[in-house]
């Protein structure tokens, strides 16, 4: 796994998965294999007990023919890592473990949400409307930034 930083990396062409992992929901979030454009996938519904949201995922993984996944860690405000990223954390090594050699990266998503409700706000979707498609519009967020990085 890797957890790419302020280190930029060429992008190689594939497409990349962006997961934003939730206590309830998954956001995911694919890009096109050039790499310049992250749109909102799906939302899977967080199974703690029977992985079923990581083996949809994996399967999602097969279907997109992803050369990567990209994990949302919730670091907090100061940039420490408190219990929401130990969770994070320990749902991107199931999902290495499940889509393996499929290489897993980790990137903070710090306001991904906060940005995705304000972009489906003036998109004229009120809070009710948003539910359906905020968590895939945040991992979309987070994955487009990630991507953007690499560009430089």
């Amino acid at each position: 796994m890797s957890d790419r930083g302020a280190d930029t990396v060429p992008l190689s062409r594939g497409r990349r998965l962006g997961v934003d992992p939730g206590a309830v929901r998954v956001g995911i979030a694919v890009c096109d294999p050039e790499g310049l454009l992250a749109t909102g996938l799906t939302t899977l519904k967080r199974d703690k007990r029977g992985r079923s949201d990581i083996t949809e995922l994996a399967a999602l993984v097969s279907e997109y023919e992803a050369v990567e996944v990209v994990i949302g860690r919730p670091t907090s405000l100061s940039g420490g890592a408190g219990r929401a990223v130990q969770v994070a954390d320990e749902y991107a090594d199931q999902v290495a473990a499940a889509i393996a050699p499929v290489p897993v990266s980790r990137v903070d998503e710090r306001f991904t949400t906060v940005s995705a409700a304000g972009a489906l706000q003036r998109a004229g979707m009120n809070t009710r409307q948003q539910r359906s498609v905020i968590d895939q519009t945040a991992a979309a967020v987070m994955l487009q930034a990630w991507l953007d990085e690499r560009r430089g």
